[in-house]
């Protein structure tokens, strides 16, 4: 198994929760509080997600 260093918690404001960790090997990860589950990706693959996530292009994946 994969040991995930995990970043302090984000909250918006309808409360869901997500946190953002990195391995030994530099790979990104992203994933809810409730939940075990989570997307592995590049660091730079998640950033991207996420600005286009912050500019409402892919505000549907939430």
């Amino acid at each position: 198994m994969t040991d995930i260093s995990w970043d302090d918690a984000f909250c918006s404001e309808g409360a869901n929760c997500f946190r953002f960790g990195v391995d030994g090997a530099g790979k990104a990860y992203i994933g809810t509080t409730e939940s075990g589950a989570y997307v592995a990706d590049s660091v730079e693959a998640l950033r991207a997600l996420i600005a286009a996530v912050k500019a409402g292009a892919a505000d549907h994946l939430l």
